[in-house]
């Protein structure tokens, strides 16, 4: 597909950059009252029923989006404007915004999802501001906002990928706030895993020896863990808490419950620490004679797809705004967290940059809550709205651009599904001289 418009001056397009921040400004008022609402309810991952009602009343407040409130997931929703302009019939360059809402337990939005909302609110506000200004646009377009639920744990998004939801996107943004400005920071792909021992119970003073010590089985796998960390690649991670560890020092435990994150650089790793990981926990449970069940979530969490197209262009706006980017090497290639947008980033080209938001408090902290519903938060977080609408309209206006950020999505899952496919065949060349491995399975 051609470019869709290539005969823009630079001097239009800056224009209507500087429109789209303008249209953000005149809403600053209702957009600072949306976030803080939604810090205000810090409702958990897939109960996020006021936020996602306060997301739903915003939208359909707003002149000419056509909101549909629960979409497919409860607690999602999806706010479309146009397509304008073009021809009936014509392909539709479809650019998307997501909004994330989802707190965590007992520390509220200490990772400041509130923001996540808000900028993607805001800057689906700023390029809609300009393209209805634009008379007798030659392209249809469109611009799609998605209320995506439970990125702290289950993975909205994930869900809604395997719904459909993302169908007929051409391209996708959203921002998140921490403690720099980056274009991209390498966050990592994750599995989370839930293990649960099961033994007997008995007096632990009287007759210890009737009993079967599920509290053993889980110190032991704990610490099967932390030593295997030493025969991990350095990038690789794994970190998890005792959940129940029994209920009385007197009573030998019964049951104990685990979970840990498992966490690689690439999703191809995942399998690789996976079976280190399940060695540990099914190991203890031999060594004890307890039983052991080890469930992993329905979802495994991507590493992000760079599009370092998509990233040039948001740093060049991002810079002419004024944003700082770190140029701290230390910070650029430590791996972050996980997000469930990388599985987005398999689907569709897209970004995630990260937002410096007035405070260096660290994220899930409780000092990180506090500054997510600051005032002085408001400055950053339009500012960064701004550098994403203007980062949309190079790449609805700027010639060639749109092609680049494809042909550059196609090669990363390229690369990415050979190196799985290898990764894959030394496993299976390594397991034939391991076959002791499986036999705990």
């Amino acid at each position: 597909m051609a470019s869709p418009v290539n005969s823009v001056s630079q001097e239009k397009l800056r224009q209507w950059k500087q429109k789209a921040g303008g249209c953000i400004d005149e809403t600053k008022d209702k957009l600072y009252a949306l976030s803080k609402d939604i810090w205000s309810y810090a409702e958990l991952a897939f109960e996020e029923k006021q936020s996602h009602d306060r997301l739903v009343r915003f939208f359909t407040d707003e002149q000419g989006w056509t909101v549909e409130s629960h979409y497919k997931l409860e607690t999602a929703f999806r706010a479309t404007w146009g397509p304008i302009g073009g021809r009936e019939g014509d392909r539709v360059v479809n650019v998307g915004f997501l909004c994330e809402y989802d707190a965590l337990p007992g520390i509220g939005h200490a990772c400041g999802h509130n923001l996540i909302a808000e900028v993607g609110a805001a800057a689906a506000l700023g390029l809609k501001g300009v393209l209805e200004s634009i008379a007798d646009c030659p392209v249809r377009l469109q611009v799609t906002v998605l209320g995506t639920p439970a990125e702290e744990d289950g993975g909205g998004k994930i869900d809604m990928i395997l719904a459909g939801a993302f169908e007929g996107m051409d391209v996708v943004f959203m921002a998140h706030p921490s403690q720099e400005d980056a274009p991209y920071l390498p966050d990592v792909a994750e599995h989370d895993v839930t293990v649960r021992y099961h033994g007997k119970a008995s007096h632990a003073a009287a007759y210890p020896w009737e009993g079967i010590n599920a509290l053993d089985a889980a110190v032991l796998a704990y610490n099967n863990l932390s030593v295997l960390r030493q025969q991990l690649r350095p990038d690789w991670r794994l970190h998890g808490i005792i959940k129940h560890g029994g209920v009385k020092p007197n009573i030998i435990p019964a049951y104990t419950e685990l979970e840990f994150y498992l966490r690689t650089p690439m999703r191809r790793d995942l399998p690789a620490i996976r079976t280190k990981a399940e060695l540990c926990f099914r190991s203890a449970a031999m060594a004890t004679g307890c039983q052991v069940e080890v469930q992993y979530a329905r979802h495994e969490y991507h590493n992000i797809l760079r599009n370092t197209t998509l990233e040039g262009l948001y740093a060049e706006n991002g810079e002419a705004l004024g944003i700082d980017f770190t140029t701290d090497q230390e910070v650029l290639k430590t791996s972050s967290g996980s997000t469930d947008f990388g599985n987005v980033s398999y689907v569709i080209p897209g970004i995630h940059p990260y937002f410096y938001i007035g405070s260096q408090a660290l994220n899930h902290t409780e000092e990180y809550t506090t500054a997510a519903s600051a005032e002085e938060a408001q400055f950053y977080t339009l500012r960064t709205a701004k550098a994403l609408a203007m980062t949309a309209l190079d790449v609805l206006f700027c010639p060639g651009v749109l092609e680049r950020v494809r042909a550059e999505f196609t090669e990363a899952r390229l690369k990415e599904e050979r190196g799985r496919k290898s990764r894959e065949s030394g496993e299976g060349s390594e397991s034939k001289h391991c076959g002791g491995a499986n036999a705990l399975h």
